[in-house]
């Protein structure tokens, strides 16, 4: 199914709860819903971004899978709408917080200042997704999009931070698997032994 689907259809399935969280924050009566959307907001970027890094090394581990190469070769897509919902997620944050005071007050704190990093990290990234930025930059585009390792990072340490550390443990669970994708790549181009060209004859 996923195979068949067109980038403008990828594009829309993945702005669906973007709309639904903006027309909920633009309507409810609720006065805390912002406040509300921090989390999803945030924790669908995360996902995203999770996603994003594990198609390559699923790939790898998964090879002749059609999942795993789809999400490969989607991975940009994916990687945009991650920064996309941390854009919306600082917009939350922002219209929350309601002043410039009060977020320069914040700064100092964990989940705070790795969420900024996080966020600023992902801009040149979004910025040169594109096609024409990658023929522009040559072989520094894939340096920059390395970059997107330590976005992750301070994206761990942001969703690990909340609450003065108390719940560490759904940000670990959600990172784990990127985790182990990460150290099999490693180990694999790395680490494993491979066969001599007198074995192999």
């Amino acid at each position: 199914m996923f195979a068949r689907l067109s980038p403008y259809g990828l594009w829309a399935i993945l702005a669906l709860p973007a709309i639904a969280w903006s027309i909920q924050a633009l309507t409810s009566t609720d006065e805390r819903i912002v406040h509300e959307l921090l989390h999803p907001s945030g924790e669908m970027s995360a996902r995203l971004l999770i996603v994003t890094l594990m198609a390559t090394p699923l790939a790898l581990l998964l090879r002749g899978w059609r999942g795993p190469q789809w999400l490969k070769k989607n991975r940009r897509y994916l990687g945009v709408a991650s920064f996309g919902y941390a854009a919306l997620h600082t917009l939350f944050y922002l219209a929350d917080t309601g002043s410039l005071g009060g977020v320069l007050g914040e700064l100092d704190r964990t989940y705070i200042w790795t969420g900024w990093l996080a966020f600023v990290i992902f801009v040149p990234l979004a910025l040169t997704s594109a096609d024409w930025a990658q023929r522009l930059m040559g072989r520094h585009w894939k340096t920059l999009q390395r970059m997107t390792y330590a976005a992750a990072v301070f994206t761990l340490l942001h969703w690990a931070a909340l609450h003065d550390w108390e719940h560490p443990e759904a940000a670990i669970t959600h990172f784990l698997p990127l985790a182990l994708l990460e150290g099999y790549r490693i180990w694999y181009w790395y680490l494993r032994r491979r066969p001599t060209a007198q074995a192999a004859s």
